[in-house]
């Protein structure tokens, strides 16, 4: 019974003390949070205060470096400018694909197929940019070719300078985009960039020619697409006039003809007939 009471009596602060906790004021509970969150702000500022001075004395002695790097590239280092530049034309090759070559005309034809079919991403955007690369290649062969030998090889071989490859790798392009640019389009250009309207066609600048051959390019290839359009439109009105007729009006006509669409397109072989008549129109 002694040790009952003795365990018991002991038990009793311990509980006292429990339940003062529980008495605590929530007043005092939020001032303790308020100090420790106080404490570690302060302690964050100050870590971050010390990091920034740090690299601060570490980076003066290196701020210096970007004006050296300058100061030898302005210097007459030939060899650093050439890899400037070259490096400068590797960035500027997807562009030069696209505005200097027959890449518009096809990506978009070959879009609008796409498009009159009916079909959403079939072939998808990967293989539709891939066959216009290889058709481009193929159009772009004998201007690829020229280029080659007037131009790359003598490069290649220290014949000629940096300046002069550059001239002569761009009179087969000049030559290809002017076979292919409406004489409306380099006249409109011309007019706009002031020049005489007698100026040859060697003299007009690159910046007009380019300007015109894109032009041109956009032309050609919705021309193309407005009569590959023709026979699918022929199918839709008539799917559509045979649901009117038979009263189904609720039924998608496009739901119907594409598959009309399709079986005729592969009937009649259309990616030949399409892709011979992009190249052809060269």
């Amino acid at each position: 019974m002694k040790t009952v009471n003795s365990a018991n009596t002991s038990l009793v602060p311990a509980r006292l003390n429990i339940a003062e906790d529980r008495l605590e004021p929530a007043g005092g509970r939020r001032g303790k949070n308020f100090k420790k969150t106080i404490k570690t702000c302060a302690a964050t500022s100050a870590a971050f205060v010390l990091c920034v001075v740090g690299l601060s004395l570490m980076t003066k002695n290196a701020s210096a470096a970007p004006f050296e790097t300058l100061k030898s590239l302005l210097d007459n280092d030939s060899e650093t400018l050439q890899i400037i530049m070259i490096l400068t034309a590797i960035t500027l090759i997807p562009t030069m694909l696209i505005m200097l070559t027959g890449f518009t005309r096809i990506v978009i034809v070959l879009s609008i197929v796409r498009n009159a079919l009916g079909l959403q991403n079939m072939p998808p955007n990967t293989v539709i940019i891939g066959l216009a690369i290889f058709i481009t290649y193929f159009v772009m062969s004998p201007v690829l070719t020229e280029i080659n030998d007037t131009a790359y090889k003598p490069y290649i071989d220290n014949e000629i300078e940096f300046s002069e490859f550059a001239e002569k790798a761009m009179d087969p392009l000049r030559d290809f985009m002017l076979k292919q640019t409406y004489e409306e389009d380099l006249s409109f250009f011309s007019n706009l960039s002031k020049l005489d309207p007698g100026t040859a066609l060697e003299d007009i600048p690159d910046s007009v020619v380019i300007a015109s051959f894109v032009t041109s390019e956009l032309k050609h290839a919705f021309a193309i697409g407005f009569f590959i359009y023709i026979p699918f439109i022929v199918i839709d009105m008539i799917v559509a006039s045979t649901l009117m007729a038979m009263g189904m009006m609720m039924l998608p006509p496009a739901m119907l003809s594409m598959p009309f669409k399709i079986l005729l397109f592969v009937l009649v072989d259309g990616w030949r007939m399409t892709i011979g008549t992009i190249i052809n129109s060269f």
